[in-house]
């Protein structure tokens, strides 16, 4: 009996293990793609061309994460437009059936950047993403996009003033700054995404 628990046991770390191991590692190239807007549009990564870095964000409305993070994220897209750095809002959940998002329902939101619905969830597979909301910074070397962090905002996703460590900012700073990125890559505190 122990030597079957202890079988499952392995199984199961070995199978959270790769789970977690899908989609871009850092100092990947990104891949373009295209995605849909609310007004039908299609929006491309390669449209970012002259930004100096792209934050990605797999987010959804139905999220509480998402909800607490939204006005974090905006602030610091408004705070980093001027210096080159695009964000990009995407949800893996739109039409993907009852309780979760629809097209119409991004249209709502209006952030001053891209609301892109991922239907069909290649994208967010693409990069590996499992929750909502997850950060992925691109940088922009050469005309190439190359992820340099993947994960987790901050370290309170529920206290904005508790914050101790901001991932995201301190990511961003050093990518402008052409610096080696030192938090590499932090694990997400957010909803699941279900994969379809």
């Amino acid at each position: 009996m122990k030597y079957l628990a202890s079988f499952a046991v392995a199984f199961l770390v070995t199978a959270s293990v790769f789970a977690q191991g899908g989609g871009y590692q850092l100092g990947s190239k990104v891949a373009d793609f295209s995605l849909k807007d609310s007004q039908n549009k299609s929006v491309s990564l390669s449209e970012f061309a002259r930004s100096k870095a792209v934050v990605v964000v797999f987010t959804n409305n139905q999220c509480p994460y998402s909800k607490l993070y939204e006005n974090r994220l905006v602030t610091l897209s408004k705070s980093y437009d001027p210096q080159g750095v695009q964000f990009v809002f995407i949800n893996p959940t739109v039409g993907l059936g009852e309780g979760s998002d629809k097209l119409e329902d991004l249209a709502a939101k209006n952030y001053g950047f891209p609301y892109l619905a991922d239907e069909g969830q290649k994208i967010s597979q693409r990069f590996g993403a499992t929750k909502t909301p997850e950060v992925f910074v691109l940088h922009n070397t050469n005309g190439e996009f190359v992820l340099k962090y993947k994960g987790a905002i901050d370290d309170n996703p529920q206290v904005e003033t508790n914050v101790k460590n901001n991932y995201l900012k301190s990511v961003i700073d050093e990518v402008l700054a052409n610096k080696t990125v030192t938090t590499l890559d932090k694990r997400p505190t957010g909803c699941m995404i279900k994969k379809y």
